[in-house]
């Protein structure tokens, strides 16, 4: 059975993306870091880093959500990614759950389009090719549920194009 249409991987940079929704991979604290969530703090602007401050953190597997500010998407969900740590501590269950209660805030705040960075691939080093199949996997899931009026597009934004190749390869299976 083909995954949902609704779902597309792209090269880009996810802080010039005009959605609904952007997902930043955020650290436990929220308020900024490297990588992805450097670069949406930066872009953002210093109003996300005071709204960041009001959230008291985000436990790993966990969602919270601000405006986008300086961005072009109207919100930022922030979830915080398990880092790796040979696959034996969770790792899958919660990266799994990043992606559900990010739906979940989508949902809740109207959001129809969100578009998502590769969750704990960088510095957390979960190996991407399980990171994407789990991505897509939990993604396609929730859709299954959840009408085209709800949702109706997701975009999984790759930094990389080794990135892109592991998103293309699940999609089109």
């Amino acid at each position: 059975m083909p995954y949902d249409s609704r779902m597309v991987a792209e090269l880009g940079d996810i802080t010039t993306y005009a959605v609904d929704a952007v997902v930043n991979a955020a650290n436990e604290t929220l308020l900024g870091g490297g990588g992805v969530d450097g670069a949406i703090h930066r872009k953002a602007g210093k109003e996300l880093l005071k709204a960041c401050q009001t959230l008291g953190g985000c436990k790993t597997g966990q969602a919270k959500v601000t405006q986008g500010y300086r961005l072009p998407a109207r919100y930022v969900i922030h979830t915080v990614g398990p880092i790796w740590h040979g696959g034996n501590h969770h790792e899958a269950e919660l990266l799994t759950s990043c992606y559900r209660q990010s739906i979940k805030l989508a949902q809740e705040i109207g959001a129809h389009t969100i578009a998502f960075p590769a969750i704990s691939t960088g510095v957390y080093h979960f190996p991407k090719d399980q990171a994407t199949q789990i991505a897509v996997n939990t993604i396609d899931n929730l859709l299954s549920r959840i009408s085209s009026a709800q949702i109706s597009l997701v975009i999984f934004v790759c930094f990389s194009a080794e990135d892109l190749e592991h998103y293309q390869k699940i999609l089109s299976s």
